[in-house]
């Protein structure tokens, strides 16, 4: 897997001053966690999943979660669960019969609704289970031992598909004592715990902000941002004050964007005309008001100014923007390099002669971004954000 692989090489060459790593199940997790984007959530009862995988990885979506969760009917269940195995079968099927590196799939989980259900699949798809990297687990908290419980049948879900293939888990944020301010602090306290004895299991962090918005009652317009909504972007904040401190090594993922279909507008738009300044740059402007992209863009980069990277989004046209987002500036790039190099210390001005930078107040962002550069690529230094986006959308 390779973000931007879609790409002709002559777009690449223009496009990146350093192009994306290429990553495998092999490659250190750090990288994977930074590197997962869009994850695009599908459900479990969609007709064709395993076509749709297929499809949506040329297109360049690196991690999808195939959900048996809250998306699924509980009469649907036991046919949802079926569908799934069947695709992950077929996807089996179809990696056996290509050469290495020549079909390009996503980092495939699954979202589960208890661990009891984890091993009912891997006992049911044995080997088809190859074709997931994990599972997405909701409601994960610690308060009654849930979260031991899912790290349990992880190791046994692993003997089960066999192979010694390579699994993690990424527990969303989403419980109701995590919501409720009496109890976040314990509650978050508890979860971090639970997550360090079992770090190596654990690729990311989810924050479910649907959850967080309906124990208020609440749901945010496109033209609201989620850190427009106080009472959850509060949550937001001691999760990252938690979670997020640089030492512990912890991604955690931006909430999910849930709209995608054009409808009256009350406020403004949230997108500037002047970085699309040329003419067909205008048309791809009016292409990203037209389906709600621009409220997704704002909120992308607030995610990104708190402390989270990557995104779970729920229509493909998501996917592009958030991955747009995610490449790091040439400055940025030579920000970062500036504030590690060894030889530097104290303060300087900045490569680009515009901002202070302190070498040891800014070493964690740089550390940070330069993870990011090595998963997203950097942009060549004339290179912006709708640059990288109008290519990726033809």
């Amino acid at each position: 897997m390779r973000h931007f692989s879609f790409l002709a090489e002559e777009q690449l060459a223009r496009l990146f001053h350093r192009r994306p790593a290429e990553l495998s199940l092999e490659t250190d997790p750090a990288l994977l966690a930074a590197a997962l984007g869009a994850t695009l959530y599908s459900p479990g009862t969609r007709p064709g999943l395993a076509d749709d995988v297929v499809k949506l990885g040329a297109r360049g979506c690196v991690s999808q979660v195939l959900c048996l969760e809250d998306s699924v009917p509980d009469q649907e269940l036991a046919a949802a669960e079926e569908n799934v195995l069947a695709a992950l079968s077929r996807l089996q099927d179809r990696s056996a019969a290509h050469d290495a590196g020549s079909l390009q799939t996503p980092m495939l989980f699954i979202r589960t609704r208890s661990p009891e259900q984890m091993l009912a699949l891997a006992r049911r798809g044995g080997p088809a289970l190859r074709a997931v990297s994990g599972f997405s687990i909701p409601k994960f908290e610690n308060e009654t031992g849930l979260a031991e419980r899912y790290f349990e049948a992880l190791g046994e879900v692993r003997r089960l598909v066999g192979g010694g293939h390579r699994m993690w888990v990424m527990p969303i944020l989403e419980s109701p004592a995590i919501i409720h301010r009496e109890t976040r602090t314990r509650a978050l306290a508890h979860v971090f715990d639970v997550i360090k004895q079992h770090r190596e299991d654990v690729l990311a962090v989810r924050i479910g902000a649907t959850d967080f918005s309906s124990a208020f009652g609440l749901r945010r317009s496109r033209d609201l941002t989620i850190y427009d909504v106080q009472v959850v972007a509060s949550v937001i904040a001691d999760i990252v004050n938690i979670l997020g401190r640089p030492g512990d090594g912890l991604v955690i993922t931006g909430p999910v964007w849930e709209h995608f279909v054009n409808t009256e507008r009350l406020l403004r738009p949230q997108l500037r005309s002047t970085p699309f300044e040329a003419a067909d740059e205008a048309a791809l402007r009016q292409r990203l008001l037209r389906s709600n992209l621009d409220g997704l863009i704002r909120e992308t980069e607030l995610d990104h100014a708190n402390g989270l990277l990557g995104k779970t989004v729920i229509h493909p046209s998501h996917v592009p923007v958030v991955h747009a987002l995610s490449v790091v500036s040439h400055e940025e790039y030579l920000d970062a390099q500036d504030i590690v190099d060894p030889a530097n210390g104290g303060a300087k001005a900045s490569p680009y002669s515009n901002k202070m930078n302190e070498i040891k107040p800014h070493r964690a962002w740089a550390e940070r971004t330069l993870l990011k550069a090595a998963a997203f690529g950097v942009a060549a230094p004339d290179v912006n954000f709708v640059d990288l986006l109008e290519a990726s959308m033809q």
